[in-house]
């Protein structure tokens, strides 16, 4: 089993430049920087991909249009791998909703999986709809000995850092403290009995230590880009 499953974070969105907590797709388009963002990804993986996948949301559909472009692969779009749904904090980017929804993920790092965002999604609920896809392509390709080639699923930071911890078992204090900058990625590599480890995460390499001074809330506030 040679191929690697990358979780890849979509490029620059409007929503992004606004800190704007944009969960419900589709949701806004690429900027310019996005676009760029995309091809140079691409152009620093030198190898085509074997797969070429995409959330619902546009910003992960044009980011793999312009990665597609570049290797001359189409890309298809998967349901169920799109952001963590904020609910009643969507499309705020004042300090509360973005404080409240820090703590809320900070929470589920820690075991609570069952609260929800305020009339939104719990991580049980993001799970649920993300975990059966990448099952599916483990299934129908990583495990394939006869297959060699990496699987690029565009999605988006908060829901790929909650399933790379989940399935990979990274410590919750590093995840919280390691956001993903648009067009960053997490690279998972399937292992036996079904598990995964991780390879890569940003541009760290394991081993991924825990942080014993990791303040995600107000690093969130802190920070230009919160949802990554």
């Amino acid at each position: 089993m040679s191929g690697r499953l990358i979780l890849l974070r979509h490029g620059q969105s409007h929503g992004n430049v606004e800190r704007r907590l944009d969960t419900r797709p589709p949701g806004a388009d690429l900027t310019d920087l996005g676009r760029e963002q995309a091809r140079e990804f691409a152009l620093s993986r030198g190898r085509r991909p074997g797969l070429l996948v995409h959330s619902v949301a546009r910003r992960a559909a044009q980011t793999a249009e312009e990665i597609g472009a570049q290797f001359r692969l189409s890309a298809e779009e998967f349901e169920g791998i799109h952001e963590v749904q904020a609910g009643e904090l969507e499309n705020r980017n004042d300090d509360d909703a973005i404080a409240e929804f820090n703590a809320i993920y900070q929470r589920w790092h820690q075991g609570e999986l069952t609260v929800p965002m305020p009339g939104g999604e719990s991580a049980t609920d993001v799970l649920e709809r993300y975990l059966p896809p990448i099952t599916d392509l483990r299934l129908r390709y990583l495990d394939d000995h006869a297959w060699t080639e990496d699987i690029v699923v565009v999605s988006h930071g908060a829901a790929i850092r909650l399933i790379a911890a989940t399935l990979a078992g990274v410590e919750s204090s590093f995840v919280l403290d390691h956001h993903l900058a648009n067009a960053e990625s997490v690279v998972l590599a399937p292992i036996t009995d079904g598990r995964w480890s991780c390879v890569q995460w940003g541009s760290l390499s394991p081993p991924f230590y825990p942080e014993p001074d990791a303040h995600p809330v107000e690093d969130a506030l802190e920070s230009v880009d919160p949802m990554g």
